[in-house]
């Protein structure tokens, strides 16, 4: 057994709790490692709730420019959507803070890494496979899959050894949030049937009070750079368009999602910065991409997610398909306009210096410049080998 651990701390319920138990039962030495990737709230706070559960020493890092920059930007160049739908909240932030853990366990000369998963999570292959990626020595710890306790026991646990956490059996929830959105699990959630109370909402409330709102945002090389002309850093971009889209009630997502380890879960997530920016960008390689590029990389964004969402984040195949989708994104520039009014997000516009988009082939209009008497040939030339199956083959 390790002598020295190094914990992914969240502030949470588990991971709080998980300080003192392994202290306890497992007799380690417990360095808690916070990583603010835009999630909020008072490090400070989160820091002494660390020290307060037992733990030796507490590292907290700041890691949203890293994020946003190394994490977050190939998700949205990749359009990055799990079974369509989830851009990856919780997936993206485990490799940067597997990233860390693994930085402060040879500064702290730590010869173990723990985490506050469950047997049931995705969470736990990403931290473990990340891990195991980028330091394959460091022995790996999960207290949670040993200690057999129910979130009720974890609650009476942090009571009797006064812990302080938020959770409290009568807001059960379990949230993890970032700056690309928030990830909302557990209490009434768990039926899939039950509609989620308004009030696990915060990102996605309705407030707005005018009838529609347009923004124009700036893409250079597949990146948003400016917001209605105004440059910004992307860390605080995604959260400048967030805010405006998620004001008008738009952003929700509800599934059933086919977690890693094999079962179903329910999961609501709030996400308007990342779902805007995507939709987008997506648009906008709709006008700049070259076709047979273009399909090609719709072919290949459901295996990229599908690779960071299992925890393969540090493997060959994302690498290999990063240097792919890294080329596609060299003429991905241009402006996008959304417009947002209640309850929705959609694009309203597009154009680019370097679009594909040629009105004179396009138009019908006088200006009209497309070289009708070539579609003859290329028509009968496309269709001849299914008119030579169909004479030959379909009538006998």
């Amino acid at each position: 057994m390790a002598k020295k651990v190094v914990l992914a701390y969240s502030g949470g319920l588990d991971t709080s709790v998980a300080v003192r138990w392994m202290a306890e039962e497992w007799g380690v030495e417990v360095v808690a490692v916070a990583v603010d990737v835009g999630q909020g709230g008072d490090f400070e706070v989160v820091k002494a709730r660390a020290l307060a559960a037992g733990a030796a020493d507490v590292v907290v890092v700041d890691c949203r420019e890293e994020y946003a920059a190394d994490f977050v930007a190939p998700a949205l160049r990749a359009n990055a959507l799990y079974e369509g739908r989830y851009p990856l909240v919780s997936s993206l932030s485990r490799p940067v803070i597997v990233r860390h853990l693994v930085e402060a366990a040879r500064t702290f000369g730590a010869d173990a890494v723990a985490h506050g998963c469950t047997g049931k999570g995705n969470d736990q292959v990403r931290f473990e496979v990340g891990v195991r990626a980028l330091a394959p020595d460091l022995e790996l710890l999960a207290p949670v899959r040993v200690w057999g306790l129910t979130r009720d026991d974890s609650i009476a646990y942090a009571e009797r050894h006064d812990i302080p956490v938020n959770v409290t059996r009568a807001s059960p929830y379990s949230i993890d949030e970032n700056l690309w959105g928030k990830a909302i699990e557990c209490g009434v959630l768990e039926d899939p049937w039950e509609s989620p109370p308004e009030d696990v909402y915060t990102l996605t409330r309705p407030t707005a009070t005018a009838s529609s709102r347009e923004l124009v945002v700036t893409f250079e090389a597949g990146l948003p750079v400016a917001v209605d002309g105004v440059a910004m850093p992307m860390h605080e971009l995604v959260g400048h368009v967030g805010g405006i889209a998620g004001s008008y009630g738009w952003g929700r997502i509800d599934m059933v999602e086919s977690r890693r380890v094999g079962i179903k879960s329910r999961e609501v997530y709030e996400a308007p910065g990342a779902l805007a920016l995507i939709m987008a960008h997506a648009d906008l390689e709709g006008l700049t991409l070259e076709r047979d590029v273009f399909h090609e990389k719709l072919r290949l964004e459901p295996r990229w997610a599908e690779l960071v969402y299992d925890g393969l984040w540090f493997s060959p195949l994302k690498n290999a398909l990063d240097a792919f989708i890294t080329e596609t994104q060299r003429y991905v520039t241009g402006e996008v306009r959304l417009r947002c009014e209640a309850g929705r997000c959609t694009v309203a516009g597009r154009r680019s210096d370097v679009g594909l988009y040629d009105y004179g082939l396009a138009t019908y209009e006088a200006a009209d410049s497309f070289r009708h008497a070539d579609a003859e040939g290329f028509v009968r030339l496309f269709g001849l080998g299914v008119q030579t199956w169909a004479a030959r083959q379909t009538r006998a």
